[in-house]
């Protein structure tokens, strides 16, 4: 591998969307902690530490990927992780439409991520 070349760079791109993504599904978790009375404060905590995390991780990638596509990628990964860990973890709904539409949100960051042109 290349360690200091366009190939590098793009690779360590992806990965801080990647990490980007993982945080994004962190501030929802952080939300719904926050949702009990004993926990409220350590929630919110988890939540703004997610943020942050995330959007610096956002702001590293866009200098190599494109704005609209790691924008779509970001909230892409953290809808779809936030989609599972309320099914894990929260007993939300797993229904077949749900989890078809969750596909869907996948299949697309696949297109976006197979697509993209080195910048």
């Amino acid at each position: 591998m290349d360690w200091f070349g366009e190939g590098y760079i793009v690779s360590m791109a992806w990965a801080y969307l990647v990490v980007a993504g993982l945080f994004e599904i962190g501030w929802p978790i952080g939300l719904k902690i926050s949702q009990v009375p004993e926990r409220r404060v350590s929630g919110f905590v988890l939540a703004v530490l997610c943020l942050t995390l995330s959007g610096a991780c956002l702001w590293l990638a866009q200098r190599t990927i494109p704005m609209g596509t790691a924008y779509a990628v970001w909230t892409g990964i953290g809808a779809v992780g936030t989609f599972m860990v309320g099914i894990l973890v929260y007993d939300d709904p797993a229904t077949v439409l749900r989890i078809f539409s969750a596909m869907l949100i996948v299949a697309g960051i696949i297109g976006l991520r197979l697509s993209n042109d080195p910048a």
